[in-house]
């Protein structure tokens, strides 16, 4: 529908604007209907703040645990749109403690919690809140550990508008079989299943059994160990390493599969594995023949895919699409752009690498998943087509910058308040942050740049199958990074770009044949970034030592400033476009409120 179309502009009706990687791609998408209105999800009972938020400081009590192992069992009843569900989850104490403080959604009833195999009275648990909270019945000291299992179930939080909503989706396919996907970025991983939900609470290895009936298929995270066959229905088993807690998923529908293997400039064979609707083949093939490419850009680019040996996997969903790991949920309904990908996949991928490999120790580095991700759209652009395409993209997340919040505050943050797109940078995560990536990469060069990717993605500037493993990082440790490549400080940079909120702007003033340059900052901070201005036909460097620079423009002849675009700055015709785009969406808003108001009259 048009009012859930972001605009350039005017922020989006959401507060959470996941997945929105080319502005171009998505008008497109929404003039073609791409959103079709959706029935409205049942009534249901309100969410805990706790539940709906993810993040923030953790709790003292989760610092004390190691998240070892979770064996999660869900049994899916698409007609009641409940579940029934097992979690047996296994800790080692990182220091002593006597308590173990999980996160579920209260609405999920619990029937009984067990502690190494022996069920609990029930006063030595309690759920008020969303906080699960298990007495043990002795002190378990650091180095110990403890396995508490979980039985539960009920009707999960229905999402409103996935994946900007985070919760179930309850769908059918065209011919009334079940089709039900979960998106839990946004509230977390509490939606469905008893876990840490911070970014850091990553469990070590995670299998998930998925009971459906017979004639569905349950597509999960990582390597598929089995299919139990249990009369009118069958169980998949899957198992994976190292998953983030909100990209663990459910899966349901009539899928069929297509299979392939990609073999890896590092040698090794990485499986693909693509779970599409019944009826979509033609279309599946398109889209899986995209898989060796994309592969092969990100591994040239960047490095190994992190996740080789267990799949790439890809599953059609009701709703948009999301990072799950090693199975990326993806619903574009396999719509066309002028840039010859699907830009929504391509996302997607990019958080196997961002997100999922890398993932930010706290909400607040959001921006190290969404910008990095975001920016891997124009790069593969210029992958495939060369520059035109790479600066098209470029522009159009520059149309649509607010400039409002820094992308990084420097405290401890949940997933709502970084995506509050009134109250936070919100889309300025992915734009933002992809193009200030773009200008880094100018600075420093080619060369640096993608040594600096690996070393945040990787830890390690040679990546190899085998010799890395999925690690946490912080923005400060990125421009540590980039300081120790490039053997500059360029904190400045990043203080201006992550830590202000308005853009650096380039004053001139021309004095004769002289071109004053100078920078200034929000915060009058230093930022001496040097600018190429064209005189004629010859481009000169000025090096704005100081945070300013001058040169000498003879009258009449021709100047470009930043001729190459590689500057972020303040553009005040971009202003005035934003301005004249809100202008233009509030008075459709009005008009079409008042046609509404007069058809509901009639």
């Amino acid at each position: 529908m048009l009012s859930d179309c972001p605009t350039v502009g005017d922020p989006p009706v959401r507060h959470r604007l996941k997945l929105l990687a080319l502005g171009t791609a998505i008008g497109l998408a929404c003039s073609a209907g791409a959103w079709a209105a959706k029935p409205a999800a049942p009534a249901q009972p309100e969410l805990t703040a706790l539940t709906r938020d993810s993040g923030g400081t953790m709790p003292a009590e989760q610092k004390r645990l190691h998240f070892d192992h979770a064996e999660l069992h869900f049994g899916i009843d698409a007609a009641k749109q409940s579940i029934e569900a097992t979690a047996t989850l296994s800790f080692t104490a990182k220091a002593a403690t006597d308590v173990l403080l999980l996160d579920l959604d209260r609405n999920l009833a619990i029937r009984d919690v067990a502690l190494d195999g022996k069920p609990l009275a029930r006063s030595a648990w309690s759920n008020p809140d969303g906080r699960l909270r298990i007495q043990l019945p002795a002190m378990l000291a650091a180095g110990g550990k403890v396995q508490a299992t979980v039985r539960y179930g009920g009707k999960p939080h229905v999402a409103k508008k996935a994946p900007w909503d985070g919760g179930f989706v309850w769908s059918h396919t065209d011919d009334g079989q079940p089709w039900v996907a979960s998106a839990v970025e946004g509230e977390g991983c509490d939606l469905f299943w008893p876990c840490i939900d911070q970014p850091t609470g990553e469990p070590d290895l995670v299998d998930t059994y998925v009971t459906v009936p017979k004639g569905l298929a349950a597509p999960g995270n990582g390597v598929l160990v089995g299919i139990t066959d249990e009369g009118d229905k069958h169980t998949y088993h899957w198992r994976a390493k190292h998953p983030d807690t909100y990209a663990i998923t459910i899966n349901v529908g009539p899928f069929e599969l297509l299979k392939g293997d990609y073999a890896s400039r590092y040698g090794n064979t990485i499986p693909m594995e693509f779970w599409y609707l019944r009826g979509h083949e033609k279309q599946a093939q398109g889209l899986f023949a995209e898989f060796p490419r994309m592969l092969d850009f990100f591994e040239q680019q960047i490095g190994p895919y992190p996740f080789g040996d267990e799949k790439m996997g890809v599953v059609e969903t009701p709703h948009l699409g999301m990072e799950h790991q090693t199975i990326n949920a993806y619903g574009n309904g396999y719509r066309k752009d002028g840039y010859g990908f699907d830009w929504l996949l391509q996302h997607e991928f990019a958080h196997e690498w961002f997100g999922n490999q890398v993932t930010n120790t706290d909400w607040d580095d959001m921006w190290i998943h969404e910008g990095f991700g975001t920016y891997m759209q124009p790069l593969y652009g210029q992958y495939l087509s060369g520059d035109m395409d790479y600066f098209a993209m470029l522009h159009t997340e520059r149309l649509s910058l607010k400039n409002a919040y820094p992308i990084v505050s420097g405290h401890s943050q949940t997933e709502a308040q970084v995506y509050d797109a009134e109250h936070g940078p919100g889309n300025d995560i992915y734009y933002k942050g992809s193009l200030m990536l773009h200008s880094l990469r100018q600075l420093i060069g080619d060369k640096a740049f993608f040594e600096t990717v690996r070393r945040l993605v990787y830890g390690r500037p040679d990546p190899k199958p085998g010799n890395f493993s999925p690690r946490y990082a912080t923005t400060r440790d990125y421009i540590d990074i980039v300081n120790q490549v490039t053997g500059r400080d360029l904190s400045w940079f990043f203080d201006v770009y992550l830590y202000d909120s308005a853009l650096p702007k380039l004053e001139t003033a021309r004095h004769g044949d002289t071109l004053d340059l100078r920078w200034t900052t929000q915060h009058g901070k230093p930022f001496p970034l040097p600018v190429e201005v064209q005189v004629g036909d010859t481009l000169q460097v000025v090096p704005m030592t100081g945070g300013a620079g001058s040169l000498k423009v003879p009258a009449g002849s021709l100047m470009i400033i930043d001729p190459r675009s590689k500057l972020l700055r303040d553009d005040p015709k971009i202003d005035a476009y934003r301005a004249w785009a809100k202008e233009q969406f509030a008075a459709k808003a009005k008009a079409q409120t008042k046609a509404e108001a007069k058809s509901a009259g009639n």
